[in-house]
């Protein structure tokens, strides 16, 4: 019998082959021993996705005890909240996103990208993540929320402990918990001194605005701080390296995008499609569901699993091979409905433009197998090392 634990290492270094078997075996899973439900075809997680009449995101999307409590939003913002205070907080935010913010993005991420691959690109070789890859999603994001250059290598690294996770551990370890804590300190000051001097800022906006006729506390943008530490830098941040990673073990497809760069796009799409960032969302039931003859309860948890959706066999042909070619109009690599993320256009942004100057320059890089380091994590996917010479 096909057996589905999201904190194993073998699990994390490819959960690939355990989401086929799932999806054929067990689609709607149960794993009686950690306590959750696991949906692991496409047509179930869309609709897991669309459902906000039975299913709540408001004890969190995670997995691990600690982080699954009513309390959830305190860190994780509208994340972990449900509709309509989900959708006022979600349309004040999205100010910080709108399609014309993003575009006008463009250049400014293509100069990062440049003065990072300045930085490196004489030597001949480079750690793609801590010398480019972690350091771009993390200026742009602060850039937008005004975190000073000086403290976001700090907040980077405090980032990198909250997510990662020692093997056998079934929740937030201590050094994530102290590191959640500085995080959350650091906001709190910075939120208090921005309150006393407001500027142009998305931070400075959100303390200005109003939901449901009351200003937002404190507490709710230092929430939305954290989230965006979080989700805004380091899903973006995996998915460069993913990117570069499959292009490299592809090498049908990486003369693709030698002949034609223009397909560069396309790079970035499939890689949301084959290796998405986040895996894996919770859900908690309202009520009482059914689903496909399984009976599950008010209060269960549901893990929605999104790396597995992008691989069924159903929706996406040949789903194991990397194709740049594919049509992936239909991955689940940013949700679907009411909670899509908000970010998605500039991490595609991000992504694209990135990659577009790391191939002008750097076109013929070999990857260093031997000194490769995988984050370890039951919702994210990508690596803590990716050296490679050129």
């Amino acid at each position: 019998m096909v057996e589905y634990n999201p904190y194993s290492y073998e699990v994390q270094d490819n959960p690939y082959p355990v989401y086929r078997r799932l999806r054929r075996e067990a689609p709607v899973y149960r794993n009686e021993e950690l306590g959750f439900w696991a949906l692991s075809r496409h047509r179930d997680v869309l609709a897991a996705f669309r459902d906000t009449e039975r299913l709540s995101n408001s004890h969190g999307v995670s997995l691990e005890p600690s982080a699954a409590h009513a309390g959830a939003h305190q860190v994780m913002s509208f994340l972990a909240m449900d509709p309509p205070r989900h959708d006022h907080m979600r349309s004040l935010i999205s100010r910080g996103f709108t399609p014309r913010r993003v575009v006008d993005l463009e250049p400014h991420i293509r100069e990062l990208a440049r003065g990072y691959l300045d930085a490196f690109i004489d030597s001949g070789h480079c750690d793609f993540i801590a010398d480019l890859a972690g350091r771009l999603p993390m200026d742009i994001i602060s850039e937008m929320l005004g975190v000073p250059a000086d403290d976001r290598s700090t907040l980077r690294q405090w980032a990198d402990t909250v997510v990662h996770r020692e093997e056998g551990m079934l929740d937030v370890p201590e050094a994530g918990m102290e590191a959640a804590a500085r995080i959350l300190g650091y906001f709190e000051a910075f939120v208090t001194d921005r309150h006393r001097n407001m500027g142009d800022d998305l931070v400075s906006a959100l303390l200005r605005a109003e939901v449901e006729g009351e200003r937002l506390t404190e507490s709710d943008v230092v929430a939305f701080l954290f989230l965006m530490i979080i989700a805004g830098n380091e899903t973006t941040t995996k998915l460069l390296g993913n990117a570069m990673y499959w292009l490299w073990k592809n090498p049908s497809e990486r003369d693709r995008v030698r002949k034609d760069p223009g397909l560069i796009p396309r790079w970035v799409e499939e890689t949301l499609r084959f290796d998405p960032s986040s895996q894996t969302v919770v859900r908690t039931l309202k009520t009482d569901m059914r689903i496909d003859g399984h009976e599950l309860a008010k209060g269960d948890k549901l893990a929605l699993l999104i790396g597995s959706a992008n691989h069924d066999e159903q929706v996406f042909a040949d789903p194991e091979r990397f194709d740049i070619m594919r049509d992936t109009t239909d991955l689940l690599s940013f949700g679907h409905g009411t909670h899509f993320c908000v970010g998605a256009s500039l991490a595609r942004l991000e992504g694209r433009v990135t990659l577009e100057e790391v191939h002008k320059r750097m076109a013929d890089f070999e990857i260093d197998e031997s000194g490769i380091e995988r984050v370890h994590s039951i919702n994210v996917r990508g690596f803590a090392a990716l050296p490679m010479g050129f």
